[in-house]
């Protein structure tokens, strides 16, 4: 390996990758390869996703790699898009993996911690089934989508005023449908 590979900052390695330099890569990869798996590892929360968000980071890295502007480190950066990829992954999981909830919880829960965690996760995950479908609509694109009132109105066709409208009374429906079916057990 060349010294001037060795010597050479993250950043200026990542401008000669930009250029087409393979063997920079390679030196980046070696630098943080470990460091990267070891940060998404301790985020993640499901250790099968570990390894997918690693390589969609790096994939993501070279697809960006023309527009590469070292304007903060370059370890910085790189982190970056694996946490952006871990949320998406959350986001798009989110849904999917409603029944599984409970195995998110902390494990030194007691038995019956879990399982209260696991009956709540149902009343509002019924609750939710149960609104209109355009307060549901709004309501998942707002808490697990992470959009604002103006990218749901986009994303919907409808007012921004009607977005909050639909936000306001879905609230309110979640609001009366937990506290009775709190009152109830």
């Amino acid at each position: 390996m060349p010294d001037t590979l060795l010597t050479a900052t993250d950043e200026d390695l990542m401008l000669r990758y930009r250029a087409g330099d393979l063997p920079s890569f390679r030196e980046l990869y070696r630098r943080h390869s470990q460091g990267l798996y070891r940060f998404v590892a301790w985020r993640a929360p499901r250790r099968a996703w570990v390894d997918e968000i690693v390589q969609d980071a790096w994939a993501s890295l070279h697809a960006a790699r023309k527009g590469y502007q070292p304007q903060a480190a370059f370890r910085t950066y790189l982190y970056q898009i694996a946490r952006n990829r871990l949320i998406d992954l959350l986001r798009q999981r989110e849904g999917q993996e409603q029944g599984e909830a409970g195995e998110l919880a902390d494990e030194g829960a007691s038995p019956s911690q879990s399982l209260e965690q696991k009956q709540q996760h149902a009343l509002l995950h019924a609750a939710i089934a149960a609104l209109p479908t355009e307060q549901k609509e709004a309501l998942v694109l707002q808490q697990f989508s992470g959009m604002s009132i103006l990218e749901i109105a986009v994303v919907t066709g409808a007012e921004a005023e009607t977005v909050k409208s639909r936000l306001r009374y879905a609230m309110q429906k979640l609001r009366a449908g937990l506290d009775s079916a709190g009152g109830q057990s």
